[in-house]
């Protein structure tokens, strides 16, 4: 789309002088960086034009920040937008040593940690998923419009651009708490580490959400139905539902999963069933327990090998995060897998710390690169 170029639209911002280095904003597209000063500017479309307005309780804004940004250490972004996708790319870095992580909306981590020397820039692009409510769908509405949150050891933002991507490809999250956005730390999804593995030009829509299984899931308006009604042609729609499937029988579960999945090859989607993470349950001698941990529900029904025969009679991908996560957790022990989840805080073995759900997600990551359902150039 091009963009407006009235003042109401945007605001030029001159950053830091130094050395660049440079990363595509889109997969197989640069991204015009003006040199002479290295001018970002922060534009929308006249249809969602930019508008920034002061916020009650809000921090002041810095001198030589972006418009809609305030704060020094985090320094936080607001931009009063419409739902829907958003490039956003930005300049990290100054005339000090900075050490920046970024994330948008309720805590999404959309970029890990990254040092600049003093002097010194880096640009870094992701596309992020905008909608009301912003965490989880049945949850609070949070606030409207677009947040971006930059944190970490020495935030430095020197230039911010935001842009809609109507057409950027999605990656939909069909999920439980395991997954979904949290709104409160320590508590952390998977799905809400997931988006810092990836390079603009694809957006993580998550709409995973606390408490749900595979049939709640599927007819609450808010969850899969509003999901089917946004997936393009080759849109991969992620499914974990299993945690609260707890007296599901097996031919209702699967009967499920066939009916979301059918539904999303029917949009011209492309549907990947994801088995669902261990708890930590361990038995005497070191191993998970071969019930509650691997996910066997109440009524016997071994949910992972459910899932897993239904993949491979109906040809859908798999990710088997059981078998992942069961790996990583019985190599860690009984007391190092305690910091994957938040056994120390809270005693629970069901949930993941940061640590956890950003490790875990990176077994997801894996497997969607290794069996090439999203391409290596979108991830970083």
């Amino acid at each position: 789309m091009r963009e407006h170029t009235g003042e109401h639209a945007r605001e030029v911002m001159r950053a830091h002088t130094g050395e660049h280095t440079t990363e595509r904003a889109r997969a197989g597209r640069g991204f015009p960086l003006r040199h002479a000063g290295a001018v970002l500017l922060a534009a929308l479309t006249a249809a969602t034009a930019l508008s920034s307005p002061a916020r009650a309780g809000a921090p002041e804004r810095a001198p030589g920040l972006p418009a809609g940004c305030a704060g020094t250490s985090p320094v936080v972004c607001h931009f009063a937008v419409a739902p829907g996708t958003y490039e956003v790319t930005a300049l990290l870095g100054g005339a000090t040593a900075g050490s920046t992580g970024v994330s948008a909306e309720t805590r999404r981590t959309m970029l890990a940690e990254t040092a600049t020397a003093a002097g010194r820039t880096v640009r870094r692009g992701f596309t992020v998923d905008v909608r009301a409510p912003e965490g989880e769908p049945t949850g609070p509405a949070g606030s409207p419009g677009l947040d971006l949150r930059f944190d970490g050891a020495a935030p430095l933002l020197a230039g911010l651009r935001v842009t809609p991507a109507p057409r950027a490809p999605q990656l939909f999250l069909a999920g439980d708490s395991t997954v979904c956005d949290q709104a409160g730390e320590p508590y952390t999804g998977w799905g809400q580490q997931l988006p810092q593995y990836l390079r603009a030009g694809i957006s993580v829509a998550n709409y995973a959400d606390s408490g749900e299984g595979s049939q709640s899931f599927l007819d609450t308006p808010a969850l899969f139905p509003a999901v089917e009604s946004r997936v393009g042609r080759g849109d991969l729609v992620l499914v974990q539902l299993a945690h609260n499937d707890k007296q599901t029988l097996a031919d209702v579960y699967r009967a499920n999963l066939t009916e979301m999945t059918d539904r999303v090859r029917a949009r011209g989607g492309r549907p990947v069933l994801v088995t669902p993470i261990v708890r930590r349950w361990f038995n005497a001698d070191g191993t998970l327990d071969n019930g509650t941990a691997l996910n066997v529900n109440g009524l016997g029904v071994d949910l992972p090998a459910e899932m897993r025969a239904l993949a491979r009679d109906r040809g859908i991908p798999l990710v088997d995060l059981t078998a992942l996560t069961k790996r990583r957790v019985e190599e860690l022990g009984p007391e190092a897998s305690k910091a994957l989840f938040l056994y120390d805080e809270k005693r629970d073995n069901t949930h993941t710390s940061v640590r956890g759900a950003t490790e875990f997600a990176a077994l997801v990551l894996g497997e969607l690169r290794a069996q090439r359902l999203i391409p290596g150039r979108v991830v970083r």
